[in-house]
């Protein structure tokens, strides 16, 4: 006999019998009883959970328990691997489950042998970090299963060597491959066809639908279910997909393909060499012709200037020409097929870069350190979302901690094209006004002045020196957060790690099994990561997270807004930062033993009408303006 999903959850329930101090929740079972509904009945349905609901298991019981096949989608892969090797395998338990599960990642997460066998061969660099990671790489392909880079030990998410042991949908070669058979994203491909439940991200989710929309099969087989976890970064990352982006990088990586061609089977057509040095030079060209400084611009003010044009018309020239040089080595090796491919898909790209006159897109570009990435974005997916959704006769749960603005799901909604048939909004289980401050300082200088980085400095040295450490100091840019790191590093007694020295995943290991540490970092800390217990007591925040307004994509959002009839402030910029501010604040308490700080550095929550709109989407904490209140309540932690 099938039980209820209060069975399943009550005090005589398996959880209850399987987890050493499990105790019933009722927001727990209400979300559960939501999630059910809609798996069961092909419905849509939107849940916030803050923290300490038990989300998590909330919509994996009902997954496991109905019959059909379930896609689980994440917003990282920190969070897919948590999923997959920590709570799927003690629900399992719990239930005694035989439904078959499948863990899959971008084929940017696997070894190649292709590419590994040729870089092998042909060492693509002098580098000797490059040199000794193509070792290890090497060494572990010959002994892992499932060929995830993941658990190549001592290989880090930006390993030099990645580029040359994974492939890209660009130069996979697919059935052409002579290593096909071998294949490890093939095989993962295929486990996930044949499991019930299969744990992915939404990187993932779209790419298999944008490979849909150009007539190859799909990567993910048809489901009863889909969940999204973490459902509040959808929309971004769906307008990444749903749009289209031409990269320095991409040409770059081609060339390289390109070279390795050329020195093992074409070596004497020195033409062909010698058009790749041009086509390099060029691509780097246009790179510094946007200046040394980078940053992120309107790409079609940025056409008006003859001289960046010039640069990339000479790329497109380049382009063109080696076109009809790989032309010439059709007949010499079938490898130049799917070369000449790639070229004109890059070719296309860069072409539909120069038409700017297509409306509804925001064209953008954004040129880092080394390389320049031009954006065609859509600015509003809602309508090509909810077209992929209906095609789909399946469930669908959206879920997060961080869903709501100004306690409405509308926001999230909208931006989605969703008709859900329930909407749920739990509160979080925690008792914030015992274990938690908000503080506001006084007396701050105004959010973006110049005296900001030297107020910070000094409330920064005092929450650590009352935290012991134990302190996330999250920042909305690398300027700030680079001018306070420089004071802090040399005038605290507790080791100071700022983002960027090493691997996120490396910092945060160090961070906790430190447990005095401070850890200072930008957007990609203020989610995702999970410190329980004692290593962190204190979280600060320098401002209010709203985009740069003079971010180009924020730009032609709040224009297209305008245009609508919308409040381009109220209806963009406002729910943004709040679900931002959100995610930062829910860093600090992560279960019902934990206790600590919140100091929000920006006096706008007081002086401006929408800091209300801030404070009522924060838990409900003791609020403060007094540093001395900060330093006792920390004081009082152990």
């Amino acid at each position: 006999m099938s039980m209820t999903i209060e069975q399943l959850f009550s005090q005589t329930g398996p959880l209850a019998l399987a987890l050493k101090g499990y105790q019933p929740r009722q927001a727990q079972i209400d979300m559960a009883q939501v999630c059910d509904s809609a798996l069961k009945h092909s419905q849509q349905a939107i849940v916030e959970a803050e923290t300490g609901t038990g989300k998590t298991f909330a919509y994996l019981l009902p997954a496991l328990v109905n019959k059909g096949k379930y896609i689980i989608s994440t917003g990282s892969k920190a969070l897919q691997e948590q999923l997959y090797h920590r709570d799927l395998p003690t629900v399992y338990k719990a239930l005694g489950s035989a439904k078959k599960k499948a863990l899959l990642k971008g084929r940017a997460n696997y070894v190649c042998h292709y590419r590994l066998n040729q870089h092998v061969a042909h060492v693509p660099s002098d580098d000797a970090d490059i040199m000794h990671q193509l070792a290890m790489v090497a060494k572990f392909a010959a002994q892992t299963r499932s060929g995830d880079i993941a658990d190549c030990v001592g290989i880090e998410d930006d390993a030099k060597v990645l580029p040359y042991v994974t492939s890209t949908a660009d130069n996979c070669l697919g059935r052409e491959c002579p290593d096909f058979d071998s294949c490890f994203i093939r095989k993962a491909r295929q486990r996930a066809a044949d499991a019930d439940i299969v744990v992915i991200n939404h990187h993932l989710f779209f790419a298999d639908m944008a490979v849909k929309d150009s007539g190859f099969a799909e990567l993910l087989p048809g489901a009863d279910g889909y969940i999204f976890d973490e459902a509040h970064q959808l929309a971004d990352i769906a307008s990444d997909y749903f749009g289209e982006t031409i990269s320095t990088k991409k040409i770059l990586a081609f060339i390289t393909d390109a070279r390795m061609l050329y020195r093992s089977e074409l070596r004497d057509m020195l033409q062909l060499g010698k058009t790749l040095d041009k086509l390099e030079s060029a691509t780097k060209d246009m790179r510094l012709a946007f200046g040394s400084d980078g940053g992120r611009g309107d790409w079609r003010k940025a056409l008006t200037d003859k001289a960046l044009c010039d640069a990339i018309h000479r790329v497109n020239k380049d382009l063109a020409f080696l076109n009809q040089v790989l032309k010439l080595c059709l007949e010499r090796s079938e490898l130049v097929e799917p070369m000449l491919e790639r070229l004109m898909t890059l070719k296309g790209q860069l072409d539909r870069a120069f038409d700017v006159s297509v409306r509804g897109y925001s064209y953008w570009y954004e040129a880092t350190r080394y390389h320049l990435t031009i954006h065609i974005t859509p600015l509003n997916i809602a309508a090509k979302f909810k077209e992929m959704l209906s095609e789909r006769e399946a469930g669908f749960v959206f879920t997060s901690a961080t869903l709501s603005v100004n306690d409405s799901l509308q926001h999230f909604s909208d931006a989605l094209g969703l008709s859900p048939s329930r909407t749920l909004m739990l509160a979080s289980p925690f008792d914030y006004q015992r274990q938690a401050l908000l503080c506001l300082p006084r007396y701050l200088p105004e959010a973006n002045s110049d005296a900001m980085p030297r107020a910070l400095v000094g409330i920064c040295q005092q929450v650590i020196r009352a935290a012991k450490g134990r302190c996330f100091l999250l920042f909305t840019s690398y300027r700030v957060m680079h001018m306070v790191a420089e004071v802090l590093c040399q005038q605290m007694d507790y080791p100071v790690f700022v983002q960027g020295q090493m691997s996120k995943r490396l910092l945060l290991e160090r961070f906790t099994r430190h447990g005095n540490a401070v850890l200072m970092g930008t957007a990609s800390f203020w989610e995702g990561v999970d410190v329980r217990g004692s290593a962190l007591s204190c979280v600060v925040i320098d401002k209010l997270p709203f985009v740069a307004p003079d971010d180009p994509l924020l730009q032609a959002r709040m224009q297209d807004c305008e245009q609508s009839g919308g409040e381009p402030f109220a209806q963009i910029q406002l729910p943004r930062a709040v679900i931002a501010l959100k995610q930062g604040v829910g860093r600090l308490i992560r279960d019902s033993q934990d206790r600590g700080v919140l100091v929000l550095c920006d006096n706008r929550v007081i002086t401006r009408d929408y800091g209300q709109v801030f404070l009522k989407s924060l838990p409900n904490m003791r609020r403060s303006r007094d540093m001395n209140e900060v330093n006792a309540f920390l004081a009082a932690i152990d």
